[in-house]
């Protein structure tokens, strides 16, 4: 479904990005695989370790990305995220600062400056562009959740930033879409204790957590032909929570 296609994932050592980049390599797409440390990342894709909540850093991972690939990604999934989990009254400054800046200022850039570059390509050689954005942000950032109002505000940002950059850009050929997962079994939900994770199971209406792969199933979807017509769409993949 992918073949020809260069992707970017960010997130891709672990959960949901690591399972989108080996799902879009098997659809034969070259899978550009970022993270903030090298630990996890598959040998088999071309892998770039970046700190994306900084400007310079994704400027030159773009470069860097064009350099090696002599193409711009035209697929990118923005899997990235972190949880800093605190009562709302009790939580730090910097623990609130931190999961923003990941979670929804290191989408914007990643986003923004990679939109950039396709758009200056497209000016240049004028071509008609077929790119698929994917912003992975949460169901909790709909209905929050305790112990969350950082990770939830940032995931309803992404959410919202999503639908304006479907209204602004989409007219030159760039799709942008949001997926809300549930609770999906990943190194994140591994660190809810035990008892409050059958607790939360019992609210799902399929009673369990989801996959990772569950996950990458809807993000080639989106990545895909399949969904030329879906743009400024956000998808619940829950479970039925």
């Amino acid at each position: 479904m992918l073949k020809n296609t260069v992707s970017l994932i960010t997130g891709a050592s672990s959960g949901i990005g690591r399972s989108v980049a080996h799902l879009f390599a098997s659809e034969q797409s070259q899978v550009c695989a970022v993270d903030i440390n090298n630990n996890g990342l598959d040998s088999h894709h071309y892998t770039f370790v970046t700190d994306i909540c900084k400007r310079d850093n994704v400027i030159k991972l773009a470069d860097d990305i064009f350099e090696k690939l002599k193409r711009h990604p035209t697929i990118i999934v923005n899997a990235a995220g972190i949880t800093r989990d605190s009562l709302f009254h009790k939580m730090k400054e910097q623990d609130f600062d931190d999961v923003i800046n990941v979670n929804l200022k290191g989408t914007f850039l990643i986003n923004q400056i990679f939109c950039q570059k396709l758009l200056e390509q497209q000016q240049f050689q004028q071509t008609i562009m077929d790119v698929s954005i994917i912003n992975i942000a949460s169901i909790v950032g709909k209905h929050g959740n305790i112990g969350q109002c950082n990770y939830s505000a940032s995931k309803a940002g992404v959410e919202a930033m999503t639908k304006s950059m479907a209204k602004e850009i989409s007219k030159f050929g760039i799709r942008c879409n949001t997926i809300l997962p549930g609770f999906i079994q990943t190194p994140m939900t591994d660190k809810i204790p035990e008892k409050i994770r059958e607790r939360v199971k019992t609210t799902i209406g399929m009673q369990r957590f989801g996959q990772p792969e569950e996950i990458a199933s809807v993000c080639l979807f989106l990545a895909s032909k399949a969904s030329s017509y879906v743009n400024g769409a956000s998808i619940e993949v829950t479970g039925g929570l």
